[in-house]
């Protein structure tokens, strides 16, 4: 298969490589996928956890769902976007490991994004998605 996405962290820039992610990922053209925000909620409609690192891990659940649902593989995630209602360095560190995780070695871009408030007051954390469909 021929590689879509190049990954980019350019020496001019802060070492994103080293936390995980990239500063830059350029796609190849062809088919493209958006993934709606996904957050704690479950198909079988079990409560919403009131924690951080059980909500983040819920949504790349969802998320894992979704690439598995296009036939993609988290190699083929552009970025990914985190929303969060409390962003500070103590919650990212908190949502960073199931987003790692989600991600299995590939090293997409990704942005946080601080927000009064997600769909529901119970929410704390949504990760969107856009992803290069394999061909």
């Amino acid at each position: 298969m021929t590689q879509t996405i190049t990954r980019m962290n350019p020496p001019t820039m802060p070492d994103a490589g080293a936390m995980g992610y990239s500063q830059i990922s350029i796609v190849e053209p062809g088919r493209m996928a958006y993934v709606s925000g996904q957050v704690a909620t479950r198909a079988t409609g079990e409560p919403v956890p009131e924690g951080l690192i059980e909500q983040t891990q819920i949504a790349a659940d969802n998320a894992k769902a979704a690439l598995d649902a296009l036939g993609a593989s988290p190699q083929d995630i552009v970025i990914l976007r985190c929303f969060m209602t409390d962003l500070n360095p103590a919650n990212l560190e908190q949502v960073f490991p199931p987003i790692l995780a989600l991600f299995d070695g590939a090293q997409p871009c990704i942005t946080g994004v601080g927000v009064a408030a997600l769909a529901a007051p119970e929410f704390k954390v949504e990760l969107e998605l856009t992803v290069r469909l394999p061909d």
